[in-house]
C-alpha cells in the first residue's frame, strides 16, 4: 500500500529559490524519517536491555534517545521554516526511513550497543552527506542544522563505541 505524502507548501520568506527549497525539504524529510526511526530503536534498547550493565546502558540509551529526539525536532522545525510539511507519522517514518530494521533478538548490552551503533552511524553519515548537499543548494542554515545533528550523533557514537572497545 502506497503512503500518501503531502505536497502542501506554505509561503516562506527564506531567500532560496523554490527549486532549492523543494530539494532541501526533501532532504530534511528523509533525515527526519531516519532520526525518528533511530529514536524509536534507542527507546526499544532502553526498555529491553538485560545483563550486568543494565542500569548504565538503560540510562545511556535514555540520554541518547533524548538527543535524537531533539535532533528530530531541529530537523522538522527547519523543514517547516522553509514552507514544507514535516512527515513524522509512524507510517511515513516506516515507509521513508533508510535505517535498517533493529535486531529484535538483541538482549545483552553488547548486542544492543552494536545494533545502535549501526543505526546511529547511518543517521550520522547521512546527515554528514546532507551538510554537503544542502550547502551546494545554497542553504548554509540547513547545512548548519545537519552539522549540529552530526556533531551530536558522533558524540553519542563515541559513548556507544567505547563499550565495544578495550
Amino acid at each position: 500500500m502506497a503512503t500518501a505524502v503531502s505536497v502542501v507548501r506554505f509561503p516562506s520568506s527564506v531567500n532560496l529559490n523554490e527549486d532549492a527549497k523543494s530539494k532541501v525539504i526533501e532532504i530534511l524529510n528523509a533525515r527526519l524519517a531516519d532520526a525518528i526511526d533511530v529514536f524509536t530503536q534507542v527507546k526499544h534498547a532502553h526498555w529491553n536491555v538485560k545483563g550486568m550493565q543494565f542500569f548504565q546502558l538503560h540510562e545511556l540509551f535514555d540520554d541518547i534517545a533524548e538527543h535524537v529526539e531533539d535532533q528530530s525536532d531541529l530537523i522538522a522545525e527547519r523543514l517547516v521554516q522553509l514552507g514544507g510539511v514535516a512527515h513524522g507519522t509512524a507510517r511515513l517514518v516506516a515507509h521513508n526511513s533508510s535505517i535498517k530494521e533493529y535486531d529484535l533478538n538483541a538482549v545483552s548490552g553488547q548486542e544492543h550497543v552494536r545494533a545502535l551503533v549501526k543505526s546511529l552511524s547511518t543517521l550520522a553519515n547521512a546527515s554528514r552527506k546532507a551538510i554537503d548537499d544542502t550547502g551546494k543548494l545554497g542553504d548554509q542554515a540547513t547545512a548548519d542544522v545537519f552539522t549540529e545533528v552530526t556533531r551530536a550523533a558522533d558524540k553519542d557514537l563515541w559513548f556507544l563505541e567505547a563499550h565495544l572497545q578495550g
